[in-house]
């Protein structure tokens, strides 16, 4: 079971669209992906539609110690695709885990619980500094943080991941490693302000023990504000090419970006090719059809 966080001290990165769109890749490529939301404000809980609700969320996952599937574990719409949704929006996580012994490795304790059950963990964080963030880092095993290519975002980029990770180095003494920390470079436009900023991250970051910038962009593109607004996958949105237009496709962004991150599934990110993901949205489709008329 792979582990990763998508973190940010900072809000407004994109943190939930690149962990909604992951999530339902891989999914969609065999891979049994688990979300969890432990933002307090749930954007990921809602991103898809759920065919089932479990009774409980975050806030009995991490105070209860409640890891029982049937109490905290919902289905999305997508197969393969499950949630453990954000019911916390008072913040009491943070105070509860402040005065708790082993508050910063509660999640990386508990979450073995669903070793058996999944392949794949993506955990969604708040856009601030704060103990959950510092739990989600501890219990992942690798680290994603999106950011737009700004000069003002990538300050604070320096001045916030760079500092939570000096701030939980001395952790090591009690057993935790903080994971490798993979920049994904979001919203970015085609103009040459844009990628000199890329340009100027990669070589600021290139001798970073902890960090990697990754080759993969996400474009400022409509197909993926677009997948956001109607609750739907970008790769699924857009998975082939509009005519006249050079840029790549939600799909193949999606896809490059799932292979940089998880290169040990590859194969199945490459049998995922546009051909069979078109047949099986047909399939779908003709089934809510069918679906309907039954009703």
């Amino acid at each position: 079971m792979k582990v990763a966080a998508v973190v940010s001290t900072k809000g407004g990165p994109g943190k939930t669209t690149v962990g909604a769109n992951l999530g339902a890749f891989c999914a969609d490529a065999g891979l049994r992906t688990l979300l969890i939301d432990l933002d307090t404000q749930p954007s990921l809980s809602s991103f898809y539609t759920l065919t089932h609700e479990a009774p409980g969320g975050t806030y009995q996952l991490i105070a209860n110690n409640e890891t029982r599937a049937d109490q905290v574990i919902s289905k999305t719409c997508i197969p393969n695709l499950s949630l453990i949704h954000s019911n916390d929006p008072l913040n009491q996580l943070g105070s509860l885990l402040l005065h708790a012994a082993d508050g910063r490795f509660r999640l990386k304790n508990l979450i073995q619980a669903f070793a058996q059950d999944f392949d794949l963990i993506l955990v969604d964080t708040q856009g601030a500094r704060s103990i959950v963030l510092e739990m989600a880092l501890l219990g992942a095993q690798m680290a994603i943080s999106p950011i737009t290519p700004d000069m003002l975002t990538a300050r604070e980029f320096q001045r916030g991941m760079l500092q939570l990770y000096r701030d939980v180095e001395p952790l090591a003494a009690l057993g935790a490693t903080t994971p490798l920390l993979n920049i994904v470079i979001n919203k970015l436009d085609a103009t040459n302000d844009a990628n000199l900023i890329y340009h100027t991250l990669a070589e600021t970051f290139s001798d970073h023990p902890k960090v990697r910038m990754l080759h993969t962009t996400i474009p400022a593109a409509v197909s993926f504000r677009r997948a956001a607004t109607e609750g739907v996958p970008a790769h699924r949105l857009e998975y082939r090419l509009p005519t006249h237009r050079r840029s790549p496709t939600a799909f193949k962004v999606i896809k490059d970006l799932s292979i940089e991150l998880f290169p040990e599934w590859r194969a199945k990110f490459d049998a995922l090719n546009q051909e069979r993901l078109s047949q099986a949205l047909s399939l779908l489709s003709k089934r809510v059809v069918s679906g309907r008329e039954a009703v």
